[in-house]
């Protein structure tokens, strides 16, 4: 699948599943990311690319960041303090709920403002939570506030876009780069794709085998988590001491997938 096709699919993926008028970044010149670059800038205050600063315009109800500014901002991510790309899901009590109003095709006025106040508050713990951004946005349309339901899918789908701008993911050199492992099922969900399966390729790759849309798709696409591995063994050196004990563990393939809801 040509890289441009890929992107106009995603974008239209988006917008159909979340109906509100966008004007769509199409393509984009970003390419794969230089994580030393990013780290570099992101946790240095004088700079541009501050992780702070970007996270401050992320959070504002406006459309003026970059691409390149939702490049540093999403890969940002991983150098921050409390990055963890194996987090527990956000108030898992709270999602349980909403799971079954998720499913409905009609809710009532406060089943949305249980949906938006979930989606606001698990976007303060977490920016880049894809599921949750869409979330909003929908919300946001089906409570008439169309402004800013175009703000926050600008916002959505540059993240799309950074991610799918990383690589073509049809072969390892070229692997997209996430910086959480659903990412991989969002991004895949969106462009029109069913996972189904899982495997670990060393050195550092997820394969996520999908059901093609049409003979020119891949059977699947691979992911590059040698940053999200990286960042996880540096916060928990006692996991990396029992992979190299057991290193056939990452390797053990999965047939059957449970994606994120």
């Amino acid at each position: 699948m040509k890289f441009q096709t890929f992107l106009k699919i995603l974008i239209l993926a988006v917008s159909t599943a979340l109906p509100v008028a966008v004007s769509a970044v199409t393509h984009s010149s970003l390419g794969k990311p230089d994580l030393k670059a990013i780290k570099e800038a992101s946790t240095d205050p004088e700079s541009e690319f501050y992780y702070p600063s970007l996270l401050k315009s992320f959070m504002a109800n406006d459309t003026t960041m970059t691409d390149l500014q939702f490049q540093y901002f999403y890969y940002g991510t991983f150098f921050q303090e409390d990055y963890d790309p194996y987090r527990g899901v956000f108030r898992p009590a709270q999602l349980d709920v909403l799971k079954p109003i998720y499913q409905k095709t009609s809710r009532s006025r406060s089943e949305r403002h249980m949906i938006l106040d979930y989606a606001l508050a698990a976007i303060e713990d977490n920016p880049v939570n894809i599921q949750q951004l869409a979330h909003r946005v929908a919300a946001y349309e089906k409570n008439g506030k169309f402004d800013l339901a175009k703000i926050w899918q600008y916002k959505l789908n540059h993240i799309l876009l950074v991610i799918a701008s990383s690589g073509t993911g049809t072969d390892p050199e070229t692997a997209r780069v996430v910086v959480y492992p659903e990412h991989e099922y969002d991004l895949l969900n969106l462009a029109g794709f069913t996972a189904t399966g899982q495997r670990f390729e060393p050195p550092y790759y997820d394969y996520i085998s999908v059901n093609p849309r049409n003979n020119n798709d891949p059977a699947g696409f691979y992911f590059d988590i040698s940053e999200m591995l990286h960042q996880y063994f540096l916060k928990h050196p006692s996991e990396l001491q029992e992979l190299e004990d057991d290193p056939d563990r990452l390797s053990e393939p999965t047939d059957s997938v449970t994606q994120p809801e």
